[in-house]
């Protein structure tokens, strides 16, 4: 790997958060054209408003302190009937049955950008305008351009449940209502207004690659309601140890957009972070960059803050979305950004969730595993932040990525196998213990288990009593484990999708599918009597 010529030294590195250092970088860079201008005019020389947050510009907090040579050039103007959007991506508001955000992107600025929206593909009457919210990228080393990208975003509100609509994103210039333009037209459907079987899928650490590709047809394949994205979601750090001096190369952000709209066009994209989504460029706590892109429900405890922290209710079921970095004891960099804030909203929204007669099941799903025995094991300091949490309120199902392998636990409560739960079994949150999945292969390259630790799935059954493993604990130093929680392995590219039933005995069917289409795993939650 090679190491960017604007790289903080690693010894400095080591012992710096990530709002280090983004102060760090915001200084060498403004010295870096302070000098420059002796050289050139202000218009010439590249600009570093990616040392900031986004919001309209990738300006935000502390922008106002840059050096007046850090504005970004002057964006390139191309008619707008040239510019196509691409890397349409739909995520829910904070209420799925009548909010949904449309995402999307265009190569060049555009001129006044909207969404059309109707009931019919050729009645798209509803005209909303869109938000830009632009990032510059400078060139982080001799072999990387300065980049331009320009994400768009129309919030919806006022839809009603249950319904499919139709739309188009456009700009002066490019009319998707457009007959030469109806190709472009998408559609998507909003939560039903009482509880109704559905299917959700999940996954953590996707990229960009034809692994990935092939993961995303199959999980369209399985019309799902919407989709769970666990971080490490395209890999533009390809690094992710949270440090500037990591590889960092922002067109990775366009193919990946343009590789998942086929299917996240349709089905709303639910990310949290991961250790390589922390971009250090771009805001104090790295998450400037999916600020920009993304437009999440702002129902966490600081939106502006902690944009993958948020919840939503989807039939009978609760989902959280948790940013493991806050906690992790692994990659310390963003350890404690938010003050305990994160730990304390959970506690309440897990309350909240439980006590609502209509909420059969909880998830939740975030980075960093709990329970894993491959390559990042497990995390001390997510177990010692949340793990009480989750048992108190009794969460029937928790995703994590971060380790790039499909593996399964049995329920465990209290640390220890509540229940064995083989491939096909049932479990009752209320009385076994929690199911924690590790579902890390989305696309990137696989990781594998230990020596001699061979895969375990349906049809490939290999049973061990225990395993020899680790966890992370404060001091970045891994304790030995010996575990007897690990129950389903697979070493390949895989998925999550579960089907939620309603009614007497509602139940949540997991399942998990390789990049075939082929089942290497399930099993089921029924809960007691509430």
């Amino acid at each position: 790997m090679d190491t960017p010529d604007v790289g903080i030294p690693e010894r400095l590195a080591n012992r710096m958060s990530m709002p280090e250092q983004h102060e760090y970088l915001r200084r060498k860079f403004s010295r870096r054209k302070v000098l420059a201008s002796s050289f050139a005019t202000a218009g010439a020389v590249g600009g570093v408003s990616l040392l900031a947050g986004s919001s309209g510009t990738a300006s935000g907090e502390g922008a106002s302190a840059a050096h007046p040579l850090a504005a970004p050039p002057a964006p390139v103007r191309v008619d707008g009937k040239l510019v196509a959007p691409f890397g349409r991506h739909l995520a829910f508001g904070a209420d799925p049955k009548t909010q949904m955000r449309i995402s999307w992107q265009v190569p060049f600025a555009v001129k006044s950008p909207y969404v059309r929206v109707g009931l019919k593909p050729w009645e798209l009457s509803r005209k909303i305008e869109a938000e830009v919210r632009d990032l510059h990228t400078p060139a982080l080393s001799k072999k990387l351009p300065a980049v331009e990208q320009y994400y768009l975003h129309a919030a919806l509100d006022g839809l009603e449940p249950g319904t499919t609509y139709y739309y188009g994103v456009g700009h002066d210039g490019f009319d998707p209502a457009s007959a030469e333009r109806m190709a472009t037209i998408g559609s998507f459907r909003t939560a039903p207004a009482r509880p109704e079987t559905f299917v959700f899928t999940a996954f953590g650490d996707q990229g960009v690659s034809h692994h990935a590709l092939a993961n995303d047809q199959v999980i369209l394949g399985q019309n799902p309601s919407f989709h769970l994205h666990a971080g490490d979601i395209c890999y533009a750090d390809s690094t992710g140890h949270g440090k500037e001096s990591d590889t960092y190369d922002a067109r990775v952000w366009d193919t990946f957009l343009a590789q998942t709209e086929s299917v996240a066009k349709s089905v709303p994209w639910m990310v949290t972070t991961g250790n390589h989504d922390m971009e250090a460029w771009y805001s104090p706590n790295g998450y400037g960059g999916q600020s920009a892109r993304w437009s999440l429900p702002e129902n966490g405890f600081d939106p502006a803050k902690a944009p993958g922290v948020y919840s939503f209710r989807y039939g009978n079921v609760g989902v959280v979305a948790l940013d493991a970095n806050d906690v992790s004891y692994e990659i310390p960099a963003n350890k404690g950004y938010t003050d305990g804030k994160q730990t304390a909203w959970l506690d309440r929204r897990l309350r909240e969730l439980r006590a609502d007669e209509d909420i059969d099941f909880v998830v939740v799903f975030f980075h960093h595993c709990v329970y894993s025995t491959s390559t990042h094991a497990s995390d001390g300091g997510v177990r010692d932040a949340w793990l009480e949490l989750f048992t108190r309120h009794q969460v029937d199902l928790v995703v994590n990525g971060h380790n790039h392998v499909y593996e399964r636990t049995d329920a465990v409560k209290g640390g220890e196998v509540g229940k064995p739960v083989p491939v096909g079994a049932s479990t009752d949150p209320t009385r076994d213990g929690i199911v924690y999945v590790t579902a890390g292969g989305a696309g990137k390259d696989l990781y594998g288990f230990g020596p001699g630790v061979e895969d375990s799935y349906e049809g490939n059954v290999h049973d061990r009593d225990h395993i020899v493993s680790f966890h992370w604990t404060k001091s970045r130093v891994p304790a030995p484990d010996t575990v007897e929680w690990s129950r389903v392995r697979y070493t390949g590219f895989s998925f999550l999708a579960v089907e939620v039933t309603v009614g007497a005995h509602p139940k949540m069917t997991v399942s998990a599918l390789a990049e075939s289409g082929e089942r290497i795993d399930h099993f089921e939650v029924v809960r007691g009597t509430r």
